[in-house]
């Protein structure tokens, strides 16, 4: 989706969290120990393992059609289906390195495609985004995409196969939750015994009551956003398309809109949730007392059982829960920054007195956020968008400089285990894409640096490891970006994918050596030294070069790597005086062998390689 970032009041910065492995830290034993002791009794969250995430899109996967007309229907561009994720494709998953599987887009959303004789109502194309709708403008919570089911009325039931499928595969099921808006037209029809859909018993006279769920306009009707230069559909025709969309009063837009009428480039297709926080910013629910920051996940589940929360709360951690008892792992949480971290002190805590292994994954743009929704919110990870991609992405592309990226890198050293880091993924521009850097060779080195420079998890998006160019035009949307709200082949991927035998037989050989070398980088997570090892850069941060070299080192090995984001080639001269007389082995690319006989490692590094030298001692 096209995001907004928004600043937020932040309360302050906490001590860093820690992990306590049992399930029972009263509120009693708490209130009688001092702050000091309350830090002590936790130890510093280790990492016990790198994930690599897997993203992919779900209903273009398996997407066979190479037709790509903009705004072409289903039947015409084709969709991905549950079933396109054979053992097979998700073997070849695993292989590649991946430890977890989100699946994007699967809860069921407004689309344009027919389903109403499975009881399904359909989305009017004024208020949706593309042919194929937006997986943020969620209608049904407790249902799955019927565009992505061989049979749309046992969808549910396709989609848990597919979770045991990836289980059965050594994946773990990640899906999106998206706590910050819902689609104008919720409305589940699969709503567990004992849950009420959104809004269903709000008070429509007033804006604001703790306990609505959405906010409201009264006395005014919702007005479809005017833009002579957009027509929904591309202009196709369709009985529903009038430039209307009943709804009165009016709400409040999913990116904090409070006009009756938003703007073409606000979030018209969602309307905003309501978390006890009222119009003028203010909190209408008790506020985490500060030191909690230092308690596990335990303490904070005790203390929010005691407390009265507001409506919206309620009904997330009920879809939470609804989905892991289906079987998912974990969850993305979409622009998590426009929800209270309260609210996910009281929902992950939740989450993990159920489940204490679920990967909980936040997008989070402000960096002034990051350690309140870590230690307070109990996020296990969140986006290093703002700092690190960015500048990897600056050097990719020529104008950045190795030293913004180790500044960026040691902004959030004290959290690094918490960091997620990714070169591609749904929001951002494909590498290859002329408007990023243009050719996906230019994205190794950046990969390097990224899956290896920390403990951080790694995650890479469907097509990347082929080098896909996102240069469709798939209707909604510019190309550089694979469309997510249409329908489209996506052809990199589709080479891939080979008519379903998903073993690359319609690779070029640049393709094909491109997605080797990312499945021998990518498994490198095995090494323990990759996973839990210390970091230390070992060129000048003022150094000009366009290289960033460091070590990883643990008690047991230590591996140099060196990364030239340059097309030329490039000199350099590494202080390795702790580790005279070693061999060094490269264990990426075969570069020579390393005899150290000195204290200075000098060496030349082709046009946009990588050396990562496994230290032997002899």
């Amino acid at each position: 989706m096209i995001k907004l970032k928004k600043q937020h009041h932040v309360r302050g910065l906490f001590a860093l969290m820690a992990g306590l492995m049992t399930n029972s830290v009263s509120v009693s034993a708490i209130a009688s120990s001092s702050v000091t002791d309350n830090v002590a009794m936790v130890s510093p969250r280790k990492s016990l393992d790198k994930p690599v995430v897997y993203q992919v899109f779900t209903r273009l996967f398996g997407n066979k059609n190479s037709t790509n007309k903009p705004w072409g229907t289903l039947e015409e561009n084709g969709v991905g289906k549950f079933s396109d994720f054979t053992p097979t494709a998700l073997k070849e998953i695993s292989a590649l390195g991946a430890t977890h599987i989100w699946y994007t887009g699967v809860l069921h959303h407004d689309v344009i495609a027919d389903y109403s004789e499975y009881g399904i109502t359909n989305d009017d194309p004024d208020v949706v985004k593309g042919r194929a709708g937006s997986p943020y403008a969620i209608k049904d919570y407790y249902n799955v995409n019927p565009d992505l089911a061989e049979d749309p009325a046992k969808r549910l039931a396709e989609f848990e196969a597919l979770i045991k499928r990836s289980h059965d595969a050594g994946l773990k099921v990640i899906i999106d939750i998206v706590p910050n808006h819902i689609a104008r037209n919720y409305h589940s029809i699969t709503l567990p015994h004992g849950v009420q859909n959104f809004g269903e018993t709000d008070d429509t006279t007033v804006e604001y009551r703790r306990d609505n769920n959405f906010y409201y306009i009264p006395n005014k009707a919702f007005a479809v956003p005017e833009d002579v230069n957009y027509r929904p559909l591309g202009g196709q025709e369709h009985p529903l398309l009038d430039g209307k969309f009943e709804e009165m009063p009016a709400k409040w837009t999913g990116n904090g809109s409070r006009e009756a009428q938003p703007g073409i480039h606000d979030w018209y297709e969602t309307v905003k949730v309501n978390y006890g926080v009222k119009p003028d910013g203010s909190y209408d629910f008790e506020q985490l007392p500060e030191y909690f920051s230092s308690l596990p996940y335990q303490a904070h589940a005790n203390f929010w059982a005691t407390k009265s929360v507001p409506s919206s709360w309620t009904k997330f951690r009920q879809i939470a829960e609804y989905w892991l008892d289906k079987g998912v792992d974990g969850f993305r949480y979409d622009m998590a920054e426009m929800v209270p971290v309260e609210f996910w002190s009281y929902l992950n805590s939740s989450i993990k007195m159920k489940n204490p292994d679920a990967f909980l994954l936040a997008e989070v743009y402000n960096p002034t956020l990051y350690r309140p929704f870590v230690h307070q919110g109990k996020m296990d990870y969140l986006y290093d968008k703002v700092g690190f991609y960015d500048n990897l992405k600056y050097l990719m592309q020529g104008h950045g400089n190795a030293k913004a990226v180790w500044q960026a890198y040691e902004s959030v050293s004290d959290i690094e285990s918490h960091m997620l880091h990714f070169l591609e993924n749904h929001d951002e521009q494909r590498i290859a894409s002329p408007e990023f850097a243009g050719s996906a060779e230019k994205g190794k080195p950046a990969m390097v640096v990224s899956h290896l420079i920390s403990t951080a998890a790694t995650m890479i998006y469907f097509g990347q490891t082929e080098g896909e160019d996102g240069s469709e035009n798939a209707g909604f949307g510019q190309p550089s970006r694979t469309s997510i709200f249409d329908y489209i082949g996506v052809p990199a991927h589709q080479a891939w994918m080979n008519g379903g035998k998903f073993d690359g037989g319609a690779l070029t050989s640049k393709q094909r050596e491109l997605r080797d070398y990312y499945q021998k980088l990518l498994n490198l997570r095995s090494l323990e030294v990759v996973k839990s090892g210390q970091t230390y850069p070992l060129l000048p941060s003022n150094d000009t070069l366009p290289v960033i070299a460091f070590e990883r080192t643990d008690k047991d090995t230590s591996l140099i790597v060196v990364s030239n984001f340059s097309a030329q080639p490039q000199d350099i001269a590494l202080s390795l005086p702790k580790h005279l007389n070693s061999m060094l082995v490269d264990i990426l690319e075969n570069n020579p062998k390393q005899e150290l006989r000195s204290e200075t490692l000098n060496l030349t590094l082709a046009p946009l390689s990588s050396a990562v030298y496994q230290v032997e001692k002899e």
